[in-house]
């Protein structure tokens, strides 16, 4: 009896693997978390990057108004979308009616109804990284290149997406692997990181006229150059991962109608977001000489360019969260997220904390939980 058993069961096991693409989606799981809110705004998006190679990005939803999480609930919105979301989720952004989310790998955006999540179009963009946007149109920076070392790789480039046809419009040269964009007046800033041509990273910011989609210039700021989010001043706060062995990471003030630099905080900066004139930092930086990694967390005030506290959390959760990878504040609550990626294998975590850093929930996600999206009502 038993013998049958084990046949029968590796025979339904091998008729359902086979048939995934065709037949299975797995259900999305709610978890209520909270009890329900009524802001302005309806809750978050979180993409989970999923570990490259693997095609296990996905897409989560935390309900305000019900204080309801639900993880992976593109799949079951869109049953009819083969290999689903895809490989490595590395921006999301809701703009207008859209939801747009940069699948790096797999070489796409996915446009989505923003209530919804219903798929709407794919763009085909090549090693595309993340967004940024102003009236009617889209940004997006492209390594313009495949996902390798390569000391010859190509420059990088930014494209234009109309927000109507949902199609590429104008593109532009920039520097090697470009990363985070910022747009300031009728400037586009993208930092360059040159991280396919290690050791020779670029160390530019581009600068681009919006009007007649040309560089213009390069300023230089630092190696490695990552993330980039201007201020409500005329500043734009740009990181370096530095080169991981004796050049470490930092953050760096730079005047977007100069290009002057004007401040660099000597602080390590993996990940950022300024909400109500305060900027929100986490680092988790790697250095290959002590196969260590140091997390730090801290908050700026950019009306004063003063670092005004090394902390967010408690230190029994910054103990916890074993490899922050992700955050973000509510803008009207102040609430602050901070995902933890784990050992980058495993399933991650969400942790949802108030404005003065006490815990408040903590929920799984999906793979490397990284990138969120407000949904205001």
């Amino acid at each position: 009896m038993r013998k049958i058993n084990f046949y029968l069961l590796a025979f339904t096991l091998l008729f359902l693997f086979s048939c995934r693409t065709d037949d299975v989606v797995v259900p999305e799981e709610r978890e209520t978390l909270a009890q329900p809110e009524n802001t302005a705004i309806k809750g978050f998006y979180m993409l989970n990057e999923g570990n490259m190679g693997s095609n296990k990005s996905t897409l989560d939803f935390f309900d305000y108004t019900t204080g309801t999480y639900r993880r992976n609930i593109y799949a079951e919105t869109n049953p009819n979308v083969v290999k689903e979301l895809g490989d490595v989720g590395n921006d999301i952004m809701v703009y207008g009616s859209k939801l747009y989310a940069v699948i790096n790998v797999s070489n796409k955006i996915e446009v989505m109804d923003a209530k919804t999540a219903k798929r709407i179009k794919t763009i085909q963009l090549q090693n595309c990284r993340y967004l940024s946007f102003k009236g009617n149109k889209i940004y997006a920076s492209s390594y313009a290149g495949p996902v390798s070392l390569d000391p010859n790789s190509p420059p990088g480039k930014v494209v234009e997406i109309d927000t109507t046809s949902l199609s590429i419009q104008r593109e532009v040269v920039v520097g090697y692997q470009p990363e985070e964009m910022a747009i300031v007046g009728n400037k586009l800033f993208v930092a360059n990181s040159g991280g396919y041509k290690f050791p020779n990273y670029d160390k530019t910011v581009s600068v681009i006229d919006l009007t007649t989609f040309t560089e213009t210039k390069k300023i230089d700021v630092a190696i490695n150059l990552h993330r980039l989010q201007k201020d409500n001043y005329g500043d734009l706060y740009v990181s370096s991962r530095g080169d991981y062995y004796t050049i470490p990471s930092s953050l760096f003030l730079l005047d977007a109608a100069t290009g002057i630099v004007k401040k660099d905080f000597h602080v390590a900066v993996s990940g950022m977001t300024i909400v109500n004139d305060k900027l929100y930092y986490y680092g988790n930086e790697f250095n290959y000489n002590t196969h260590t990694y140091t997390k730090t967390f801290g908050i700026i005030d950019v009306k004063t360019e003063q670092v005004i506290s090394n902390k967010i959390i408690p230190q029994e959760y910054v103990d916890a969260i074993k490899a922050p990878y992700g955050i973000a504040v509510n803008p009207i609550t102040e609430d602050i997220y901070i995902t933890d990626a784990r050992n980058y294998v495993a399933t991650g975590f969400v942790y949802c904390f108030d404005k003065n850093g006490q815990f408040k929930w903590k929920t799984e996600g999906g793979n490397i939980p990284a990138h969120f999206a407000f949904l205001y009502k």
